[in-house]
Formats: C-alpha cells, structure tokens, sequence
C-alpha cells in the first residue's frame, strides 16, 4: 500500500548565473526576473476490490481511472507512471478477458475487463495505478484542486474478443468523481469507497496516497514593452536593479514557500507512518532515516524566512547538506535515503487492519462533512398531550397531568419546511467553492465526494430532533451520538410500502450474521445499509404484493406469517454451526407497511420473538390515520377510492371501517403494544409530503385536533397519548426516540400533478437515497 508513495521527498531548484541581474543584459530596465516553479505531485490509487451489491445487468465490467487539475490554468493532467499488481487477482480464468491497460491519448488507466454475474459477488482486483501530476511553469505553489474521476465500463455478457474492448471503450454506464483539495496534495492517505449511482449500486474499496515529490525553482526573464520606460538611461539603470532586487525578494519569499511545503509534506508522511504502524501494532523503525532527514538544516531557516538570493543563487543560514548540482545547473536537495528502504512487506502483512484504519477515518470525516447539512435539536416528550383549546374550567381539567406546553398557533409542517429552506438559503448563500464550504465544518484536507459537493444546495436538509423522555446514560465519549445523549447500540434495517425485517444474531465458530428484509421499493435504503455493514442479509417481502387494498388485518396476518418462517428457517441453519445468542431483531417501512408492521406485530403469533425486537425505523408512515388531513385534493382521491373501489384499508385509513370510532381499526391499534417492545425508535418524516399528514408520521400533536373539543378530537388524542405511552414505557435500555425532517430539493420537479398533491417528495424518499446514506452514517450505533 505504500510502495513509491513518496517515500523520497527532495527539491530541485535551478541555479541561476553568478552574473548581477544587473549586468546581464544591456537594458536591465527592460528585463523583468519572474520566479517560476515546478512541482510534481503522486497521486497513488489501490483499486482493492470490487463488491456488486446490486447491478441491474450481467456481463463485462471495467474501471476506467483520469485526473485532471480542477483549474484549467494549469493545463495539466495526471500522468500514470506506474503500475503495481500487489496481489494476484481472485478472478476466475472464465471471468477475467484481457489484462489491464494505459490509454495515452486521455492519460487514463483501466482495469482488467472481468465478468459480473450475481449479485453480493466479490472480485479482488488489488493493483495500484500511480499518476504524476505536473503544475508546469507557474508562479507558485499548488493552489489548484484535483479531480479524481473513476468510470465503469460496461459491455454485454456475449462479447469476446476484440469486441469486448471495443465496446467497453465506448461509453462509461456511470461516473462518480472526488474533489482533492490544495492542501491534501502536501500528503493524504484516504479510504476512497466509489458507490457510483443508484442503478449501478457496487462498492468499490480504493485508497488514495498522495504525496509532494519534488519542486523546482528558476528565474524566467520576461521582456518588459519599451513604453514602459519613462526615466533616462542613466536613471533606469538604477530603476531596474531596483525592480530585478523586488523580483530577487519576491522569489525569495516563494523559494520559502515551496520548501516548507516540501518540509510539511515530509512531516506528515513521517506522522501517517506513525500512525498506520500504530494502527498495525507493529514498530516501523524511523530513527535512522529521520535522523538523516534532520541532517538537512531546513527547519530553523524555513520557519524564520531566512533564505535569502546572493549573487543570483539561493541560500540560507543553515547549512544545507546533501546538496549536489547537477550538470544542467539543477540544484538536488535529497532528504536523506529512502523510505524504500523500510520493510516491503510491511503493508502486504497488515494491509486489513491499515484498511480498517482507513475506513474508520473516513467514517469520522463523512459524519463531520455530512453535518453540514443536518440540524440537531433536542424537546422534551409532554406527560401527555392535552387539548389546548380547553379553559381551566372544564370538566376535563382535573384530568390534566401537566398543562399542554405546545400551544399551537402556527402550521408546523410549513414552520418546519421555512426551518429547512433558511438552512439551504444559508449554505447557498456562502458563496464559496464546495471545498470552502466544508471547511466551514471539516478539515479541508479530506477527499470530498463531488456527488455531494458537486451542488451543495440540492442535497436534502434534516432536522433531527431528539425526543426526550427522561435522564439518559451517559455516553462514552467517542460517540457520535454524545452531543444527543444517545447511548452506543448495535443494530437496525429497512422497507417499503410493504414490510421489512432484520435479525441480527452470533454464533460461537464464526462472526455474527445479520438477517435483513425489506420490501423492493426500499432498495436504495437497502444498498445504502449493505454499503454500511455488508454482513447483513436480506428477505424480500413479497406476500402482500398485489394485495394492498384488503384489510390490513388480513396483510399483518401474512407479513406475521412470512417473518415467522423467515427467522426460522435462518435461526435453524445459524444453529446448526454454533450457538446463537445475542438476537435482534428490527423493522422498516414506508407508507402504509408501517401500519402493516404494527399489525404484523400484534398478532400473537409473534409474541415469542418480540422480546428481541430493537430497532424501528417509519419512513413517512401514517400512524395516526387520516382522521385530520389538510391536503383536500388528497382527500379528494381518498374519497373517490372508498366510493367506487370500495378499498378496505382506505376505509380503515379514514376511520369510516365503523360507524362507532372506538371500534375503529386504527383506534384499536394505537391500543396494541406494537412499539415499546423496541429499544429505538426512529420516524422519518417530510414537511413536503402531501400524501401522509405530517403529523401522523411524526406521531404528533396536530394543530387541528388540538382545538377540536368534539368526540374526534378526544379519540385522536387518545390515540396519541397511547401512542408514545408505549415508547416512553420502561426498556432494557434507554430508549433513542428520533423524529427526522427530511426536506428535499424541489426545484428539480417543475410544476405538475405530482407536485401539486405532495406525492413527489412521498415518492423522492424510494427514488433517492442521500438521507438514508446521511442517517446510516451520522447514528452508526444505531445501525450496526
């Protein structure tokens, strides 16, 4: 992994002649000193595996590597200069076509062509592809980013031959690219996970090393226009020494300035070092080689800006060593040996664990990018939630446990869709690059996603509110979740408008395995979960498929049914080769599957596993019905469905399944105890979505109601009350109770039907899955 990853750091600087500038030409008033530079950075990509998590096609895959500088100043791109196979491919001689190539007319590298052919399917590539980039003649040091672009290249399973190249090369299926920021190029060393996009959902695990290998410093002579001159001769003479010492001064300073970024650029490859032997828990030896590197008295001169030009040549105060001029008049600076010197084998032998180091710091700066565009908040749950509208007077009053502390006098989903877009106003209006804008949050020195970063303002933007019910453990202090008084917990899963279910179970002999299902609709959320914690596996839902205008009752029914048999079919076959222990077991649904989830749950055929259920996660789900709804073109629809289809849900939906309201289905349901059983609650929700009423997916006061002194109004209070006195009832342990504003980008929609009647942003959370990829990595402990 860190084969020629700058193991030699040095400066070249061109010596200048030992002529006055002055005396060097005729007319020195003419001639204007620029100082230029010259710098290489290497930019080493390790292409370790390639992970098909869920591409929709069979046949040949590739991937196609280019750099290029972001400015187009620099009229540069990277160079590959060398290729390393560090491992023998894991490839099958039938899956394999070929071996890998450099394309000199684009500079680019590809990969060996290797066969798909199902899905969860590992293909070790393990080569490394190393680049060069040059800034050519400039007037200082690297101010430029790089764009690091990685292709797949797809052609059918029934190409062979010269075909196949051909058609790989005709066309990338899709494209995702990293921004490296000016000051990561002194020296990163970055896990680099390439996702590509939702319909070509694979992982493929790099890491990046970048180093600063050389830099070189001369004196241009630049013409000045003859009209430039306005003094005598005599006088210019004397003008233009003064001109060529500014000069001399001004490449003084940025001689300094390339040196220290030579001298940083060494320092924190010596600190990577330290830590990935750290990391390894194995010793690397640095003594000697820095101990010659500190022969090179740099430090002292570089810090103070003691270098001063002499005669035209550069010097300093401190004594430099190891100097030796080249023929060409090249002055090479060599900071000691090199480190190729150290133990080959070093990062063959301790390659996973160097990985593992990787992944977890990137892990670390994705939660801190990502914040950018996350709100936390924290509330207090009410004792219960009370009619606002009551006078102190009424008979109801001595009911009263705590006075109602929400008086509602606003909409709170258009409050909280004005929240989002002053947030998105707010990043929009920093008028900065997407570099610049991370470093409001972030080290500016990590590899930036440009999928993200490519547009900052149509990223979705979450309000996470923590609901608290009471003191909370503490947690410990390398959780993310601290700042929520969240304790640490393992575990979680997905679906969609139908169910989904995970168990997450360990056995003795070998690592614990995770049972995951979900229904398709949620397959985004599915992928982006993989991509987090690849061993789970997953059930797809598919009973009620078809089905979903009947009863829910009759749905819950089967889902129980399915998930039954489900768990035991892989319970049985984990315990054929350990012990299983340690189960958990959670749920995910969006739509109506959450009201199927909870139905499923209060059949009592369920009742010997709910005692490992964990962790619930409601994307957009109608908890409390329909009974207040304030979209009528909706309602409209609703309407139109119960009078001509007759559909039993709608019925129950709309708590028209009875004409007494307390024998209605949903009535009965918030009486079930289908949520305290789980240790974490989590409600997505979206102010923008007309389908479902924001407070039925939030399991919330609903402004309406609050003032309703009517029997509907009491029984939806009822039916709230009930709710969260199942997710504030006593657990295990502290219950992580999350309500989630996802807020999405709308100007992409346009003005249609789908807009009109807030179906887009119902639909947006199955077609996009950003949010989930925010929630998955900001709260790991309560997805792992």
């Amino acid at each position: 992994m860190f084969r020629r990853l700058g193991w030699w750091v040095g400066l070249n600087y061109r010596s200048w002649s030992g002529k006055r500038l002055a005396d060097a030409q005729p007319h020195p008033a003419k001639i204007k000193p620029v100082a230029m530079f010259d710098t290489v950075q290497e930019i080493a990509v390790y292409i370790h595996r390639f992970h098909n998590l869920d591409l929709f096609q069979q046949g040949w895959y590739q991937l196609k590597i280019t750099m290029r500088w972001e400015n187009s100043e620099y009229n540069s791109v990277g160079t590959p200069a060398r290729v390393v196979q560090y491992e023998a491919p894991d490839i099958g001689a039938d899956d394999v076509y070929g071996v890998w190539m450099i394309d000199d007319t684009d500079n680019s590298f590809s990969t060996q062509p290797f066969r798909i052919k199902y899905a969860r399917q590992d293909v070790l590539l393990s080569v490394m592809i190393s680049f060069n980039l040059s800034l050519g003649k400039t007037e200082g040091p690297p101010m430029s980013a790089v764009i690091l672009k990685f292709e797949l290249m797809y052609a059918p399973i029934s190409e062979t031959g010269s075909n196949l190249q051909a058609s790989l090369s005709a066309c990338s299926a899709a494209v995702h690219e990293f921004r490296i920021p000016p000051k990561a190029l002194l020296g990163l060393h970055s896990y680099c996970p390439v996702h590509f996009d939702a319909l070509h959902a694979v992982l493929v695990d790099a890491s990046v090393h970048i180093s600063l290998l050389k830099g070189e410093s001369y004196i241009a002579a630049e013409k000045l226009p003859s009209d430039s001159i306005s003094t005598t001769v005599a006088d210019g003479e004397s003008n233009g020494s003064n001109q060529a010492q500014g000069q001399l001064d001004t490449t003084d300073s940025k001689a300094v300035m390339l040196i220290k970024s030579l001298v940083a650029a060494r320092d924190i490859l010596l600190e990577e070092l330290q830590r990935f032997s750290k990391a390894a828990d194995q010793v690397i030896d640095l003594d000697e080689f820095i101990s010659k590197m500190d022969d090179i008295k740099l430090s002292d001169s570089v810090s103070q800006g003691n270098f001063s030009v002499i005669d035209g040549k550069f010097s300093g105060q401190g004594k430099l060593q190891n100097v030796s001029e080249n023929e060409n008049g090249t002055l090479d600076l060599q900071c000691g040996e090199s480190l190729l010197s150290l133990p080959k084998s070093f990062h063959r032998s301790n390659k996973t664990r160097i990985l593992e180091y990787l992944r977890d710091g990137w892990a670390k700066d994705r939660r801190a990018e990502w914040s950018i565009w996350m709100v936390y908040s924290k509330v207090e749950m009410p004792h219960h939630f009370l009619n606002s509208g009551t006078d102190d007077s009424s008979p109801h009053s001595v009911h009263k446990r705590v006075s109602s502390i929400w008086k509602l006098t606003d909409d709170p989903a258009q409050t909280a869709a004005m929240r989002a877009e002053r947030h998105r106003r707010s990043i929009a209006q920093m008028k900065v690059s997407p570099v610049d804008l991370a470093t409001h949050e972030i080290n500016n020195r990590s590899i930036q996603d440009m999928y993200i970063f490519g547009d900052p303002s149509r990223i979705p933007v979450l309000i996470v509110e923590r609901v608290m019910n009471a003191p909370t453990r503490a947690t410990s202090e390398n959780s993310y979740l601290r700042h929520l008084d969240v304790i640490n917990s393992p575990a979680l899963l997905s679906a969609r408008g139908s169910e989904a279910v995970k168990l997450t179970g360990t056995n003795k002999p070998k690592n614990g395995r995770v049972l995951k299902g979900h229904h398709l609709d949620l397959r985004l959320v599915r992928n982006q979960w993989l991509l987090f914690d690849p061993k789970i596996e997953c059930l797809m839902s598919e009973v009620n498929e078809d089905k979903t205008s009947g009863d829910f009752r009759e749905m819950g029914l089967r889902l129980a049914q399915e998930v039954i048999s489900f768990l035991k079919k892989k319970m049985d076959k984990v315990s054929r080769h350990g012990i299983l222990t340690d189960i958990k077991l959670s749920f995910v649904g969006h739509s109506i599957g959450n009201i199927i989830l909870r139905t499923a749950l209060a059949e009592s055929i369920m009742e010997p596993y709910l005692r490992y259920l964990y962790t619930y996660v409601s994307i957009s789900g109608p908890h409390l019905g329909y009974l207040y709804s304030s979209n009528s073109l909706f309602n409209s629809g609703l309407w139109l469905l119960k009078k001509f289809k007759g559909t039993r849900c709608i019925h129950q939906l709309t708590f028209t399944d009875d004409s007494d309201i307390q024998n209605t289905f949903f009535y009965n349901l918030s009486k079930q105890k289908t949520l305290e059983h789980f240790r974490h609650i989590i409600l997505l929700s979206s102010p923008q979505d007309g389908y479902v009423p924001y407070h039925s997916a939030r399991i919330d006061m609903c402004q309406a109601a609050s003032w309703d002194h009517s029997k509907k109004g009491k029984i939806f209070l009822e039916m709230l009350n009930d709710s969260l006195d199942q997710i504030r009832a006593p657990s295990p342990e502290q219950r992580v109770f999350l309500r989630c504003d996802v807020n999405f980008d709308t100007s992409s929609y346009g003005k249609n039907l789908n807009t009109f009647i807030g179906r887009a942003a119902h639909i947006e959370f199955l077609e996009s899955d950003i949010f989930a990829r925010f929630v998955l990595w900001s709260f790991p402990e309560l997805f792992r």
